[in-house]
């Protein structure tokens, strides 16, 4: 029996067969081309930056509780001196809505997105750091707001990473219980103009002892989805499982419940799993370019 294969290039991922039942990578076959720039940036650039974000997260008691998080996730170094991720992010909730079930690769430098319908790799969809973009027949083969989802699985997936950069805000709030266990909590809001929803907020557990991330609260105010302002009650994601890959820490899988007025866990309303990921040092930009057949997607 053969088994699906993905061999990913500069222009795209292409299935080329599946018969067999199994989840495979999407990034088992890299075809590298040298004479193109990699996504990676240089070793110097990295530490420039590592050590920019040490000094502004070590200057508040916030930062320092961010900063063991990273360490313990990894590094930050480590992180970035990975280059490009792809991983499938498989989201499914409980009352039969829209599922969001993508491979999807990552420049983690620049927070630019490539996706793939995990059954018919022609369809993408993605955001080149200006634009996003689709590429499918009709509407119902991703039948939900992509600009929205394109960075929004990494945004989960690579935290507390993600918090290194401008327009961050960090604040420190009361210690709270969580499966008994204490948790250091850390308020994230971001400046006007950063991103699409800067009024979003997440409100991170980070555990005391071992300074790992475990609950992460949020709400959505996209404007796409509230013209006239305003958000989605909050939500408590559960972080569940632990997945090394190379030396870098991530959750097996999430459970999303919506927060009851005392600030805990109440109906449980989504699953969520993180797979497959895999780091590409050798992934050029230009796969994070708009294919030339692709749709630009206008305003939010």
């Amino acid at each position: 029996m053969k088994t699906k294969l993905f061999i990913l290039t500069v222009s795209g991922l292409f299935l080329i067969t599946s018969c067999k039942q199994k989840e495979n990578k999407p990034t088992e076959n890299i075809i590298a081309n040298s004479s193109i720039d990699s996504a990676k940036v240089p070793d110097n650039w990295i530490t420039k930056r590592v050590t920019k974000a040490k000094l502004e997260l070590k200057s508040s008691e916030a930062g320092k509780i961010v900063w063991k998080a990273m360490k313990a996730h990894g590094g930050l170094k480590n992180w970035y001196s990975k280059g490009p991720i792809s991983f499938r992010f498989n989201y499914q909730p409980l009352d039969d809505s829209t599922q969001r079930d993508t491979y999807q690769v990552i420049d983690t430098w620049r927070s630019k997105a490539r996706h793939y319908h995990v059954k018919d790799s022609s369809a993408q969809y993605g955001w080149d750091g200006s634009n996003a973009w689709l590429k499918a027949k009709d509407s119902t083969v991703f039948p939900y707001n992509t600009r929205f989802w394109s960075l929004t699985p990494y945004f989960f997936a690579a935290q507390p990473f993600v918090l290194d950069g401008n327009g961050v805000n960090l604040e420190l709030l009361p210690q709270k219980d969580h499966n008994d266990k204490l948790q250091n909590v850390v308020k994230v809001t971001f400046d006007a103009g950063t991103g699409d929803a800067p009024d979003d907020y997440y409100i991170l557990y980070f555990d005391n002892q071992t300074n790992k991330l475990s609950v992460i609260r949020y709400i959505v105010s996209y404007p796409g989805y509230f013209k006239n302002g305003g958000h989605l009650p909050e939500k408590l994601m559960e972080l569940n499982g632990e997945q090394v890959i190379d030396g870098i820490l991530f959750p097996k899988s999430y459970k999303t419940h919506w927060l009851t007025k005392d600030k805990l866990a109440g109906e449980h309303i989504t699953d969520i799993s993180l797979s497959t990921i895999t780091f590409i040092p050798e992934l050029s930009k230009e796969h994070f370019k708009i294919p030339a057949d692709a749709e630009i997607l206008e305003g939010l």
